[in-house]
């Protein structure tokens, strides 16, 4: 029985593990504590969106909104426009169903339409804003009991 749950445990942790590193950001793997902002996180407009690691982003690619658990994340973003007052993207929202828990959960993919607006400067940064909101709307099926106009409020982290 104690092997069990141990084996259990130590699956659950893994599971956890991996989705967390699946969702996670490019830019999050391993890097210096202050790093430089990249090439990439240099927009001519100026303007950033900071990842769950406060690394600033410019059209990424991937975005991850649960930042503490990884259980939803925007992927195969295409941006359309990123201007000093807004960025518009087409892509995917991926939500973990958690059934019938979280670790055991299954992703599904929900076509939306992401928009970042909000801008305030980046302290610390003088020539750098950062979009401090990020607004969902889902084009075709929503997650379970989510409605189809979703808005994030960013914080220096990603979204809260």
């Amino acid at each position: 029985m104690r092997i069990k749950l141990k084996l259990r445990t130590a699956l659950l942790i893994g599971a956890g593990t991996a989705l967390a590193t699946a969702l996670t950001p490019a830019s999050a793997s391993a890097s210096p504590a202050h790093p430089a902002p990249s090439r990439s996180a240099q927009s001519s407009s100026g303007m950033i969106v900071l990842d769950c690691f406060t690394q600033p982003q410019v059209r990424p690619h991937r975005y991850l909104i649960a930042c503490g658990d990884g259980n939803n994340g925007l992927v195969s973003l295409h941006w359309t426009h990123w201007g000093p007052k807004s960025a518009l993207a087409r892509g995917l929202d991926e939500v973990n169903d958690c059934q019938p828990y979280c670790a055991a959960g299954k992703f599904h993919s929900y076509p939306v339409t992401v928009q970042l607006d909000h801008a305030q400067p980046w302290p610390g940064h003088p020539k750098q804003r950062y979009y401090t909101q990020l607004r969902l709307t889902y084009t075709a099926n929503t997650p379970p009991q989510t409605s189809r106009h979703m808005t994030y409020r960013l914080v220096s982290g990603g979204a809260s």
